[in-house]
């Protein structure tokens, strides 16, 4: 793009503003084989924005009514695979190393164990006796004598109570396990080798889950670990509670266990000024901040938090302090970065649409939408930078109590009116099915709250405000018809054609289709009459419905709540 658009100059801003702005923005410098969009009024080198990196699990794609035709793509500067999970440097090997002979004083005795047994006094005995399958010793001039499941500790006191029903007096007793029988436990579910691994029954999960090369850091849980013997859990095992606390069920192992690791659960990406970047699983499908801050450890002088991700109203961004943060809801696919931001008067705005670079930068309160796009890298032959548009919330806002108070004034003219005659009742009873129909339709539309900023070829330079969103649509090739049409769709923009020969191409107008009602709507999101303008490649025409009543003041009123909310949401409600 060529030339320069002035923006507003800073020499003449106040020192104050100007320390505020070098103390936030930091120089970029544009890929180079991108384009930096110029013509935006200049900020100095020391007063360029703060990149903050893009999501690093990009939501799934959502209607984002950006104008184009899709889902904006988005965009991250953090490759994904370079932020580990939580957790895994735990399967490096470290516990497959020389490991205890097992014997400790809790270990309970299995079959196959075999047990030293020396005895004098009333009785001579020094043998090495094996437990049989059926959890007995044999001890000679006794028999046999129960002592599987007996603990380590116990054993002697068990064995020497059995040969003192036998020799009551004069008896002295030691026992000593000479080993144990080894187990081999099967390790499945999301790990890397699947597999049936031997060891001791005293060894911990952690040992058999290394043994497999650990849990499979894209698809595995560090969170849902599950011990299964004869098809039941008898333990179940979080290795964030062993990461953060040292907490870990110790079961003892038998031949034929089952370690089930199960799939990943939901996550969150955590970067920014954190002692190292992570993916965090979340312990359910949401999860409070501060559950999310015992887990991860900040660096000094962090006091905000961005959080972006998805909702069920759309996309989420929200910039919170630290003590926000502590009580906000997480969702799966957030992404969370932690900045030692201690600005006030900073605030958060994101690029979509075709560019290149992070998507979200913090500037100033007062900052401007040329100075900013001054320092956004795109490529001119595939971004329409001369149809930006912003989104604002408080806009959709205004937006949505407009159309609630057009809809509201439409049932109080029409659904309280009184008839004269029969016949007029009648026509009154099918214009209140008709009006409440489309009221009910009206009020589940969302206003996209998009500001029109570019007009013939010149950009307003609008100061912005925390949680914009500015669409940098990419050039299209196509025209798109909606609306009262036969075959709505996209077609291909040839230059000279009229809406009317899309609409044509298109099969031609419904019988509900209102001819002298035909929108067009630009990439900037100008609406503008059929009538008035030549088409634009990346336009769509919009064909708006007729009133079905002859009723002309009620059309009329249908009519332009039709034409508020087509322009506002770029969705033609039916009649």
């Amino acid at each position: 793009m060529s030339g320069r658009w002035r923006g507003v100059s800073l020499a003449k801003a106040p020192p104050a503003a100007l320390a505020l702005l070098c103390l936030i923005l930091a120089l970029l410098s544009a890929p180079a084989a991108a384009q930096v969009f110029n013509g935006m009024g200049d900020i100095p080198s020391r007063a360029q924005a703060e990149q903050i990196p893009a999501a690093l699990e990009p939501p799934s794609a959502v209607d984002r009514r950006t104008g184009t035709n899709g889902p904006v793509e988005q965009k991250s500067t953090l490759d994904e695979e370079e932020i580990p999970p939580f957790g895994a440097d735990l399967f490096t090997g470290g516990f497959r190393g020389p490991r205890a002979s097992g014997l400790n004083p809790t270990y309970r005795i299995l079959p196959g164990d075999r047990v030293t047994l020396r005895a004098w006094g009333a009785v001579e005995i020094d043998q090495v006796l094996p437990v049989d399958a059926q959890g007995n010793i044999f001890v000679p001039y006794v028999g046999p004598v129960h002592v599987q499941g007996v603990s380590n500790s116990e054993l002697n006191a068990r064995v020497k109570a059995a040969i003192q029903q036998i020799f009551t007096d004069n008896l002295s007793v030691y026992t000593n396990l000479q080993g144990v029988q080894p187990v081999a436990v099967f390790v499945t579910g999301y790990v890397n080798k699947p597999g049936r691994y031997a060891g001791n029954p005293s060894d911990s999960v952690l040992y058999f889950l290394d043994q497999a090369s650990g849990i499979d850091e894209d698809t595995g849980s560090f969170r849902r670990i599950h011990i299964l013997r004869h098809g039941k859990t008898i333990a179940a095992a979080d290795l964030y509670d062993f990461l953060t606390r040292g907490a870990l069920p110790r079961p003892q192992f038998q031949d034929g266990d089952t370690i089930v690791v199960e799939p990943r659960g939901p996550v969150v990406t955590v970067a920014g000024d954190v002692a190292q970047a992570h993916r965090y699983e979340l312990d359910g499908e949401a999860q409070l901040g501060d559950e999310l801050l015992d887990l991860v450890q900040l660096n000094p002088g962090v006091s905000q938090a961005l959080v972006t991700g998805v909702r069920e109203q759309g996309p989420f961004s929200a910039y919170f302090t630290l003590q926000e943060f502590q009580g906000s809801e997480l969702r799966a696919g957030d992404d969370i970065f932690f900045t030692a931001d201690q600005h006030a008067d900073a605030i958060v705005v994101q690029i979509e649409g075709s560019y290149k670079g992070p998507s979200r930068y913090v500037v100033p309160k007062d900052a401007t939408l040329k100075q900013l796009l001054n320092i956004v890298p795109v490529d001119s032959a595939l971004a329409a930078v001369e149809s930006v548009s912003i989104r604002r919330e408080s806009v959709a806002e205004r937006q949505h109590q407009a159309l609630e108070d057009s809809l509201r004034r439409l049932e109080t003219t029409y659904l309280g009116a009184s008839s004269s005659t029969a016949e007029e009742a009648r026509i009154r009873v099918q214009e209140a099915e008709l009006i409440q129909d489309f009221v009910k339709r009206a009020r589940e539309v969302e206003p996209n709250g998009r500001i029109v900023v570019a007009h013939m070829g010149q950009v307003s330079d609008i100061r912005l405000q925390d949680g914009d969103v500015i669409t940098l649509p990419e050039r299209s090739d196509s025209v798109l018809i909606s609306g009262e049409v036969l075959v709505p769709g996209a077609m291909v923009y040839t230059e000279g054609r009229t809406a009317l020969d899309y609409i044509e191409r298109a099969g031609g107008f419904t019988e509900h289709a209102n001819r002298d009602d035909v929108l067009i709507i630009r990439q900037n999101g100008e609406a503008l009459p059929a009538s008035d303008v030549a088409l634009r490649s990346g336009d769509e025409i919009l064909v708006l419905p007729k009133a079905p009543t002859k009723n002309l003041q009620l059309a009329s009123t249908l009519a332009q709540i039709l034409f508020q909310a087509a322009i506002t949401t770029r969705v033609v409600l039916g009649l």
